[in-house]
């Protein structure tokens, strides 16, 4: 049955050539910091399993020291020039878009019929996998058919793939990082604590402070995890079910959904969402990394307002 192991092994060996291709890269002052990143990283996707917990944690640690201490730099991957981009978007125009579009189409596919293939009554592909696994394919299918459509190398994609990771550096890993840092926080109790810290701060007959409690908590946690999915647990564990739904009979259904999105407010003021905040900024090259928050942020707080009035008026329709 194919499932988590060939997107862990289609990922190592990408970021493997990563470092390969670091550590020759002469013009990079900073290669070997460069390959000894992308190298730890793949042998996180390669052999993670055998490594242990206690092997895992040190390898993090090590990519933290390697990032914190500034060993990574922009190499200058064999690619196109931006004149080379700028004459082929002319050349091929919207077709550009084609390769980008068949993934989306392709990931849709897969996680309706992956599901459904079986052999001699097994399953073919994991089903509770379908959707990772079919955005693995779509993505090779897609290098495939730009490699076709645009007479690119065959070593384009992963030149390309490395220019952006040299860009975006060591924030491409911080939603793997806080989202397993949100695991963490749930299963050492940190949302019981947070509960009992709310319910000692909360007016105990106010029910519009405790919905302004958890939709601000989770806001300000996903600030500082920079995941609304790992802020998710710890917040609703400790204040929307205890306080919002419990004393105060809120309908569950409307509160998570509200408080989910009064996390994503958070997620728009937070540089630890760096797949959202800096990583455009990155692709960009804007001179401002923070440009992408500093022009979200009135959005987000009016958003968070706007979350604590609707819950308070809509989840206690009983």
């Amino acid at each position: 049955m194919i499932g988590l192991p060939l997107v862990y092994l289609l990922s190592g060996l990408m970021f493997a050539a990563f470092a390969v291709l670091s550590a020759g890269d002469r013009e990079n002052p900073k290669r070997f910091g460069n390959a000894a990143f992308w190298g730890l990283f793949a042998l996180s996707f390669l052999a993670g399993d055998h490594l242990g917990d206690l092997g895992n944690g040190v390898l993090v640690l090590c990519l933290a020291v390697i990032a914190g201490t500034g060993q990574l730099g922009v190499g200058a991957p064999k690619t196109t020039s931006p004149e080379d981009r700028e004459r082929l978007a002319t050349s091929y125009g919207v077709r550009l878009y084609v390769p980008a579009l068949v993934i989306p189409v392709l990931v849709l596919a897969g996680s309706l019929t992956f599901k459904h293939l079986t052999f001699q009554g097994a399953h073919l592909v994991d089903p509770k996998q379908a959707t990772l696994i079919a955005l693995a394919l779509a993505a090779l299918v897609a290098a495939v058919l730009s490699k076709v459509m645009f007479q690119q190398p065959a070593g384009a994609p992963i030149q390309e793939g490395r220019r952006l990771m040299d860009l975006v550096g060591w924030a491409a890993l911080l939603p793997q990082m806080l989202a397993a840092l949100g695991a963490v926080f749930a299963l050492a109790g940190v949302g019981k604590s947070i509960g009992e810290i709310a319910v000692m701060i909360t007016p105990a007959d106010s029910r519009f402070a405790a919905v302004a409690a958890y939709c601000v908590g989770m806001a300000v946690f996903t600030i500082m995890m920079g995941n609304a999915f790992a802020a998710f647990p710890v917040m609703t564990g400790g204040i929307a079910l205890p306080l919002v739904i419990g004393q105060f009979g809120g309908d569950p259904a409307v509160v998570c959904a509200i408080g989910m999105l009064s996390g994503f407010c958070g997620t728009l003021l937070t540089p630890l969402a760096a797949n959202f905040n800096l990583v455009p900024a990155a692709l960009l090259q804007l001179k401002d990394r923070y440009a992408v928050i500093r022009a979200q942020a009135p959005t987000a707080v009016l958003m968070l307002i706007v979350n604590v009035i609707l819950m308070n008026a809509l989840a206690f329709h009983r």
